[in-house]
């Protein structure tokens, strides 16, 4: 046990346990230190992607379509070179070795050994898994971790889900396996997956194999990772022992050195517990057998199958998918495909511990496990035995290593006669250091089972500081722990090296020339090997700029240093262009995402000072010096003209303008984009901000902190009075509409502009360029207050017409920075909170409903361009047609409204209110109006007073099964109407942000308290939502036993409330 587990310091008792671990493993630095660590708990975790195949690190076609390049269909037998892929995958930090779930049910075409989807060029929405898998529970270190995956007993419907999506159109919906009939009659299994660490190993842990890291050079490397089988079950040991020796002469991977891993004999599956006063012959109710499953080690090598994929001889006689051939008779070589199902099933029978019957019935839950046990339940059918009423005669080759050693193995469990209804089956797998008889817990169930408990208790443990914060019924605090689960279960390890990927490796064919222009040929410096927050590790298994940013807010209430050290990666010279460019995504690491890093690098900051109690300067001050290059780019780069108006394009916004804004017009000219203009003065404003707080430390901040005021005095004028080359003044504000209209003005040259006039996000964008002054900051830092005050003196012509009142205090003397003023504030809101336009029963749209009737079109050179109001999936093929910004939900831009309303409630207090929805009447301040939009949000997942979650979209299954009501999915976007779920099914990324909303709403459910100092914290932005806001109708009664305060008391709130 580590001596801080034994430690009775008084200070740290209500320290929960994942804490302490949480501080033992916590960056110290150098990595020199870092590697000095006696317990380093994050080194092994959920770090295997989702999906490696149609991936651009795996793409070296000579046309850059990754999807055709390495499909599904090749995955099982073409090795990866830049990271593994798996279900409920799990790995060290450096994915030298990788574990994963395999299943097979006796009728699939192969073994269900990754997550299967339609590609982009296969769905009528692009890429899309069809799979039901949940992350249910995982801590910060991964001490603890649970997923869940529904296996159909039935033959799984591949080719019905490819057929059926490649005809459907734009215009339906995505054709889900729960459309077909793979589960009906609840015939599928529950399988659990659960992960615990052992206390004085935190590095204990079924298809288990090496990241190739050996074919990639010519000569192949002497030495490569090895494992074979030293202890075998027999009679006298009922566990098996695989020895696994990692030594490489590679640098980039480093010797893991020697583990042991250990596989249990599984007792029978056992049946349901039986209904009071049931007797079935056994006392205590439980069907029981004395049989045990004794599981067969398969050995091969993770290299490609040559011969199979191009018919080409292979380095190895035993390949990647040879426990396919060996399991799977219908995915052997067709002389070992046999057409009598009779003798294929007799067949394999008699080969080691047989399979499972291919006309099983019924539903049964297994668990499947590391250091764990299990439990399940179903309904239907007892599974029959297999029959064995004759052998087939014929000797196959053999496919997997008879010598019982190789690079990958597989330990092949087969449960047959599994009773419905509850049934249930037990893995038991360890991976560890220490032989059988250096730890006893391997070979003893109790012992076993009792760590699991134990890894599981303190996660309650963990969780409990946010559940038990006084407002949240047992429902919102499921939400919440599994939205932060899924943040944590999608942290992946990602492996690209520029020069090696564009190149191609020397121990391989050479690239096609053509490759190397595609994309991406202009970042030679980018290094990446790192463990990343995915915004989806099977639709999205690669890391995307202003995504990361949202991760890294709900991912600092469990885990900061994680979230910094996300927002620090990206600035890093390996990861940044010496120019400042941050790299977008892979498909194009050049495109342009929204400048988010500064707001999150700042809230990250304050979120641990104000919930950990640590203030890392040395990490805002290391962020902001890096941004200053970020920051110089876009000026450079993105304002052509020199005028502060910034084009950016497509700006994370997809397909939310008239054209594709990362191309050239068609009209020909400039784009000039209200967007990109406001989240620049954002930027600006972030900026700012972070130089007065480390200004408080380094005076020198303080000219700093004058500079982007300067910016964003500039950038505000430009937004709303940009004048043209004959001087005239053109805006992008519409004063009669009260609306920056859609995202930019097209310019064919002198007196030749035009305006959009779509009602789009974009518009509402300048509200997020806002900032209250403390009235202390001013007074502590005379020289930011001279500069700004010569400004508002000496530059009236600037301060006077754009921003809002900068020398009018309001509420607690404090001043506004924002490009708004009070009469355009009204005028954009009324919009905004208009249910007719933006406001939605769940959030805030992307596109004004009145495009529905009134769509936007204009034909250029004989072709028409339209923006038309689609409240679900997008019907245009423009960035894939995989999302859609022409009216959907999306959290994390309307994650940043709500913060902008709050910041606007620090400066006008009470005195502004207006009507909220539009025409109802109820008047509210903008703290309550951000408060009743955060609550809309929340009700996308909270069940209602029918049991049903918005974002399922009225399924029956998923709302009310038992089996499925209470796992949550976490859609990248909702439907604007009635918020159902739409696009990538696991993205808990941003749409993780709900976990702080739900939070942030349980924590400020009103209770008596002593006013605290409106100064405190004088440069944190954020305030939470206001006693007296507006509650939920009586169709949700999230907080109904909690009365709010009365509208008339003072709100309590405070610039740190962070």
């Amino acid at each position: 046990m580590p001596e801080w587990e034994r430690e009775e310091d008084p200070l740290n008792k209500w320290i929960s346990t994942e804490e302490r671990r949480l501080k033992d493993t916590a960056d110290t630095g150098s990595d020199e230190e870092n590697r000095k660590k006696r317990w380093h708990w994050k080194r092994w975790g959920p770090y295997l992607s989702e999906r490696s195949w149609g991936t651009v690190r795996e793409d070296y076609s000579a046309d850059g379509n990754a999807w055709t390049h390495f499909p599904h269909d090749v995955s099982r037998s073409r090795v990866f070179r830049w990271g593994e892929d798996g279900i409920a995958g799990y790995s060290d930090n450096h994915q030298r070795l990788a574990f994963s779930l395999a299943l097979w049910n006796g009728k699939d075409k192969m073994l269900k050994e990754r997550l299967f989807g339609v590609g982009n060029h296969e769905g009528n929405h692009g890429e899309d898994v069809k799979e039901l898998y949940y992350y249910l529970d995982s801590t910060p270190t991964h001490s603890y971790m649970k997923f869940l995956y529904k296996y159909p007993q039935s033959a799984f419907p591949y080719d019905q889900l490819l057929e059926e999506n490649r005809k459907r159109g734009r215009d339906v919906a995505e054709y889900e396996i729960l459309d077909t009939d793979a589960f009906d009659d609840d015939k599928y299994w529950d399988v659990f997956v659960e992960y615990a660490k052992d206390s004085d190993d935190p590095n204990a842990t079924s298809i288990i194999l090496f990241r190739n890291s050996w074919s990639w050079t010519s000569p192949r490397p002497k030495v490569i990772p090895k494992m074979k089988e030293t202890v075998s079950i027999d009679e006298r040991c009922s566990t098996a022992t695989v020895q696994i020796d990692h030594r490489t002469e590679t640098l980039e991977d480093p010797d893991l050195g020697r583990f042991y891993f250990h596989i249990n004999e599984s007792p029978a599956p056992t049946g349901p517990p039986m209904p009071k006063g049931y007797s079935n012959g056994h006392g205590n109710g439980i069907q029981t057998t004395e049989e045990v499953v004794v599981p067969e080690l398969m050995f091969t090598e993770n290299e490609s199958n040559y011969k199979r994929l191009y018919g080409g001889n292979n380095v190895t006689p035993f390949v990647k998918d040879a426990f396919h051939d060996h399991i799977v008779p219908q995915h052997r070589p067709k002389e070992w495909q046999f057409a009598d199902k009779e003798e294929v099933w007799n067949l394999n029978a008699h080969m080691p511990n047989g399979v499972p019957n291919g006309d099983a019935d019924g539903h049964t839950r297994s668990e499947s496990t590391d250091s764990s046990g299990s439990s399940g339940s179903g309904s239907g059918a007892e599974t029959p035995k297999l029959s064995s009423a004759h052998r087939t005669q014929r000797t196959m080759p053999g496919f997997i290593n008879p010598a019982k050693e190789g690079t990958k193995m597989g330990a092949h469990f087969v449960f047959s006669d599994v009773p419905a209804n509850g049934g249930c089956a037990v893995v038991r797998v360890k991976l560890t250091k220490k032989t059988l008889s250096e730890d006893p817990a391997i070979q003893d169930e109790e012992l076993f089972d009792e760590n699991m408990d134990r890894r599981r208790e303190e996660a309650d443990e963990f969780y409990s500081r946010f559940e038990s914060c006084g407002g949240l019924n047992a429902d919102l605090s499921n939400i919440m722990r599994q939205a932060l689960a899924g943040m944590l279960w999608s942290k992946q390890f990602y492996y690209l090296t520029h020069k090696e990927w564009q190149d191609g490796d020397n121990g391989q064919p050479k690239p096609p020339a053509s490759r190397k222009w595609i994309r991406n040929h202009d970042w030679k410096h980018f290094y990446a090997r790192d463990i990343l927050s995915m915004p989806d590790k099977w639709e999205y298994p690669f890391f995307a700029a202003w995504d990361s940013a949202f991760h890294t807010i709900p991912l600092a209430m469990v885990d900061p240093d994680f979230a910094k050290k996300q927002l620090d990666l990206l600035t890093r010279e390996w990861y940044m262009k010496p120019d400042g460019a941050i790299p977008a995504y892979e498909w194009n690491f050049g495109d342009v995402n929204p400048p988010v890093h500064a707001w999150a690098t700042f809230r990250v900051f304050k979120i641990q000072r104000k919930m950990h109690g640590v203030e890392d300067l040395q990490f805002l001050e290391s962020v902001f010096q890096k941004l200053l290059l970020n920051f110089t780019w876009w000026v450079n780069r993105k304002d052509t003209a020199g005028a502060n108006i910034f084009e950016g394009g497509f700006l994370g916004l997809d397909n939310i303008g008239l054209f594709n804004r990362s191309e050239p017009l068609p009209t020909g000219g400039s784009l000039r984009q209200a967007d990109g203009t406001g989240w620049m003065a954002f930027y600006s404003l972030n900026m700012l901000n972070i130089a007065l707080e480390l200004a408080k430390h380094n005076k020198t901040y303080e000219d700093i902190a004058s500079k982007f005021f300067e910016h964003f005095l500039f950038i505000s004028d430009a937004l709303t009075f940009n004048r043209s080359e004959d001087g005239r003044e053109e805006s992008l504000w519409n004063e009669e509409d009260g609306f920056y209209y859609d995202a930019s003005a097209i310019t064919w040259g002198p007196n030749s502009s035009q305006q959009i006039p779509v009602r789009s996000l974009v518009g509402l964008i300048p509200l997020y360029a806002t900032l209250t002054l403390e009235p202390s900051a001013l007074k502590n830092f005379k020289g930011f207050n001279g500069r700004m005050n010569w400004f508002i003196k000496h530059r009236r012509d600037l301060v006077s017409r754009n921003i809002s009142d900068i020398d009018v205090s309001g509420q607690s003397d404090r001043r506004l920075l924002a490009l708004v003023d009070e009469h355009r504030l009204r005028k954009i809101l009324t919009r905004m909170l208009n249910e007719e336009e933006f406001l939605s029963p769940y959030g805030i749209r992307s596109l004004s409903v009145e495009h529905k009737e009134k769509p936007y079109s204009m034909t250029v050179n004989n072709q028409e361009f339209s923006v038309n109001y689609w409240p679900g999936d997008s019907h245009s093929p423009m960035f894939g047609g995989n999302s859609n910004w022409r009216g959907p939900i999306w959290l994390a831009t309307t994650f940043l409204l709500i913060e902008s309303l709050q910041r606007f409630y620090q400066y006008y207090g009470d005195s502004f209110t207006i009507e909220c929805p539009t025409g109802s009447g109820t008047m509210m301040n903008l703290a309550q109006i951000a408060d009743e939009i955060q609550k809309r949000v929340i009700k996308i997942f909270a069940r209602d007073d029918e049991g049903r979650r918005a974002y399922n979209g009225g399924n029956d299954r998923l709302d009310h099964d038992p089996h499925f009501r209470d796992h949550i999915l976490f859609y990248e976007y909702f439907h604007a109407d009635n918020a159902k779920g739409i696009g990538a099914s696991h993205q808990t990324g941003w749409t993780g942000l709900v976990a702080w909303m739900i939070w942030q709403s349980g924590r400020n459910i009103p209770v008596p308290q002593t006013p605290k100092s409106a100064a405190a914290h004088y440069f944190d932005e954020h305030v939470p939502p206001t006693p007296g806001g507006s509650e939920y109708g009586d169709s949700l009664s999230m907080f109904s036993n909690y009365s709010a305060y009365a509208p008339s008391e003072p709100a309590n709130l405070e610039p740190d409330e962070l």
